[in-house]
């Protein structure tokens, strides 16, 4: 017989017949087996229940079995309560497929105990390719298995502790989140009153240029609470879309303004920023349309105002760039020194750390604005 597989496997099986082994004369395969440490049996499939033909030394010492109580039994009785159903039926299926197989699996001594078998399972088949034997070892692996049972144990109480603390973590982070949805929504609605203040200022004033002064200081406080309605509304209070603001500001000032003979183009990448920036940033864009809405366009003898305001937010290079552009008349004080307006949006754009360049658009004025910003997360925050 010879083992399954092997070059040449007659030749090789009986050449050991002419060599002489320390153990005993003949076969040198079957003096080894018999004197390594390495716990080994061999069972014979041709018999009824493939039972144990030969169990060597160190498999007894292992198991605490005698000889006698092994030799013509089936292995199984090695398993027991605690054995794994699934280890059990890889062994049977592999050794009904006549294959190989490795496998850890709980197994019992004489005495009772369990130890952890690092069993290999391999059959051995003659020059016809008739299958003659199986060959097992055995090895004891409880301490490996210890290791890992502890290495496990440790692992589930960690995974347990990060999930509780991920728990508490996302609760107080939900309670801070609802008390900044609150704080934002309060916020909004103070300022709504703070409007309805003005509005009704403002009826009982005669002085039009006073009355302008507070129709744009309300269209600034509108744009400041257009800012808290979508922090309350957002999932994520950290982060404010200002492309979504803007598109809504845009909207809410043309229609405001009751000219709808003037148009938008809006080019408005999804850009977020975080929400501390959110105010100064939408100050300064309500200042540049409105400023744009105001004094862009003339008047036509019909007392209508035809024109394009464009609007475009991008983020190239990790600034944050805004450009408000008209195709109006031009603005005669580019320079901001004499509007309380561009005055305003050059210290927001100080305390953004923002550039601000105003150009001729030819026709009209384009705005261009650059910020640094954060990069860019998928997804929104709505």
């Amino acid at each position: 017989m010879d083992w399954k597989g092997t070059r040449e496997p007659a030749d090789a099986w009986h050449m050991t017949d002419d060599l002489h082994a320390e153990h005993g004369k003949g076969d040198p395969f079957a003096a080894a087996i018999r004197a390594t440490r390495m716990s080994m049996i061999i069972t014979d499939p041709r018999q009824q229940d493939n039972p144990i033909v030969f169990a060597n030394d160190a498999f007894l010492r292992l198991t605490g079995y005698e000889r006698n109580e092994v030799m013509g039994k089936n292995c199984r009785f090695l398993q027991g309560p605690k054995t794994d159903d699934s280890a059990i039926a890889k062994l049977r299926a592999a050794i009904d497929e006549r294959a190989d197989i490795s496998v850890d699996i709980l197994n019992y001594r004489k005495d009772g105990s369990t130890f952890w078998n690092a069993l290999y399972i391999s059959p051995v088949s003659n020059d016809k390719g008739e299958l003659q034997f199986f060959f097992a070892s055995q090895l004891d692996v409880s301490d490996r298995k210890r290791s890992e049972h502890r290495v496990t144990a440790d692992k589930e109480r960690f995974e347990k502790a990060v999930k509780e603390r991920t728990s508490e973590l996302e609760a107080a982070l939900e309670a801070q989140t609802t008390l900044l949805h609150e704080v934002d929504h309060r916020v909004k609605n103070n300022l709504q009153m703070i409007s309805s203040l003005i509005v009704m200022q403002s009826r009982t004033i005669k002085d039009e240029a006073t009355k302008q002064s507070l129709t744009t200081m309300l269209e600034r406080i509108e744009a400041l609470s257009t800012v808290h309605r979508r922090l309350y509304q957002s999932k994520d209070v950290s982060r404010f879309d200002v492309s979504d603001f803007a598109r809504d500001l845009v909207t809410d000032l043309l229609t405001a303004s009751g000219r709808s003979e003037i148009k938008s183009t809006l080019n408005l990448e999804p850009i977020v920023i975080s929400a501390e920036k959110a105010a100064p940033v939408a100050l300064m864009v309500n200042e540049l349309v409105t400023n744009a809405l105001k004094h862009a366009f003339k008047e036509k003898p019909d007392g209508t105002m035809a024109g394009r305001i464009g609007i475009k937010m991008s983020q190239p290079d990790g600034h944050f760039n805004i450009e408000v552009s008209d195709d109006g008349v031009g603005m005669a004080d580019a320079s901001g020194e004499a509007s309380f307006g561009m005055r305003l949006i050059k210290s927001l754009a100080r305390q953004l750390r923002a550039d601000i360049e105003w150009r001729d658009a030819g026709p009209g004025t384009r705005v261009v604005i650059s910020m640094p910003n954060e990069p860019q997360q998928k997804g929104n925050v709505s």
